[in-house]
């Protein structure tokens, strides 16, 4: 199907561009922007008039739930609702059941996902076997099979030796290694150490427990030629450290989650098990540090942290419900929220959901140009909605932000030149 998006105003960041254009589309490539090819004929027209056109959403950490707990969410359901979130590549971290440590599962992922048809789906292979920290996984198969890196899968590696081994063992294959900052030993608690963690009668999380693993992994780095990409930061510290890092030269980024934009340890007031989440979130100053790393390009990509749950897993007590946000659906309006708060500008906000992530993972996707993947977003700036049970699409409800106003909403959802995605009610012409 050809296809052409009439009158938006298109932003592509990572060539600068934000003008109003017409965007020309046939067999799966962006084949003009402003003016068609000789001899285009569309055969379906989109009103973009008043919307942004920006590449599609690229999301560096979502838990997909499948294999292992489907109970939760599986990959049809959530890549619909990453579709109806702009969001089209989603890179899928190795803690599944069974471990993302050998082809077959990597394979199993990618036929689940392309049956779906609604999203790209990335798989990370497990640095580890069975991520316990102790054997290396074969990441040259893994590679093979298809993974755009390795990562801890949120379960750091505290045997120093095994993860300098890790390391070199990457940097052979020419692989992004994805780390968790985090001490094992020093996070066991489940919110962040302080005065309200204190007042509240809960465990703490030291910063420490993030900014001396961090510290440990960069003195790893520093002799070692490999990649590594940091995920989901929470502290001003570490913002310090990866910069410091960056600035000596070393290949080295790092992103941060869209709720440790907008929420801090003050939200954990009630008991509000909707907000436990590991790493925790911080104080307000930290928040703060992770948005200036934001605009500094110190942290380069904003990820979802998608981690849906079944209602039963958030309704106990606070420390014995599982932590974790569903928050595809809400990771476009609540990056637009930084740009409305003034935090940050709109073409640095778009450029830390597009290409920003795909830099890191090596991938030319995230760009509107001629012969680029189409693979687009048409959101709707200026759209108010509520975000109730009735307009979440992923299969987790689990969310601190459902009944905030948010403005900001997708309204055409393209991969690789198909519409995946049409909001109800938005007519084409």
């Amino acid at each position: 199907m050809r296809t052409a998006i009439c009158g938006g105003r298109l932003i592509d960041p990572a060539h600068r561009i934000d003008t109003l254009s017409d965007v020309f589309i046939a067999e799966g490539q962006i084949v003009g922007i402003g003016r068609p090819p000789e001899g285009f004929v569309a055969d379906r027209m989109i009103d973009a008039r008043r919307r942004i056109v920006c590449p599609g959403l690229i999301d560096l950490c979502a838990r997909l739930r499948e294999p292992g707990h489907e109970h939760k969410a599986t990959i049809a359901s959530e890549t619909r609702a990453a579709a109806a979130a702009g969001i089209t590549t989603l890179v899928c971290p190795p803690d599944t059941d069974p471990v993302i440590d050998e082809p077959a599962v990597v394979e199993l992922i990618r036929r689940r996902a392309k049956a779906t048809g609604k999203a790209r789906v990335l798989a990370l292979g497990a640095l580890t076997h069975h991520l316990g920290g102790e054997r290396l996984a074969e990441m040259a198969a893994l590679k093979e099979a298809g993974c755009v890196g390795i990562s801890d899968g949120g379960y750091p590696v505290s045997n120093t030796l095994v993860l300098r081994r890790a390391l070199e063992y990457a940097a052979t294959f020419d692989l992004t290694v994805f780390l968790t900052p985090l001490d094992g030993q020093l996070a066991s608690g489940i919110a962040h150490e302080g005065p309200i963690a204190t007042r509240m009668g809960l465990p703490g999380i030291p910063a420490a427990a993030e900014t001396g693993a961090l510290a440990r992994d960069l003195e790893l780095i520093r002799d070692m030629g490999v990649r590594v990409h940091f995920g989901r930061l929470t502290c001003a510290r570490s913002v310090e450290l990866i910069a410091r890092a960056q600035a000596d030269g070393l290949a080295v980024t790092a992103d941060v989650a869209i709720h440790q934009l907008h929420l801090t340890e003050l939200d954990l007031a009630g008991f509000d098990s909707r907000c436990h989440v590991r790493p925790p979130l911080r104080r307000a100053q930290d928040r703060d540090a992770l948005r200036a790393g934001l605009v500094s390009g110190v942290i380069t990509a904003i990820c979802s942290d998608h981690q849906p749950h079944e209602p039963d897993a958030k309704q106990a007590p606070f420390g014995d419900t599982e932590p974790g946000i569903s928050a595809l659906d809400t990771l476009l309006a609540l990056s637009l929220r930084l740009a409305d708060d003034d935090a940050l500008p709109l073409p640095v906000v778009l450029e830390r959901l597009t290409c920003g992530p795909a830099r890191i993972l090596g991938l030319d996707y995230g760009q509107l140009q001629t012969g680029a993947v189409a693979d687009l977003c048409v959101f709707d700036p200026a759209l108010a909605w509520q975000a109730t049970p009735s307009m979440w699409h992923s299969h987790g409800q689990n969310s601190p932000f459902l009944g905030w106003e948010l403005q900001g909403q997708v309204t055409h959802t393209l991969l690789a030149g198909q519409v995946v995605y049409e909001r109800e009610g938005r007519q084409s012409f």
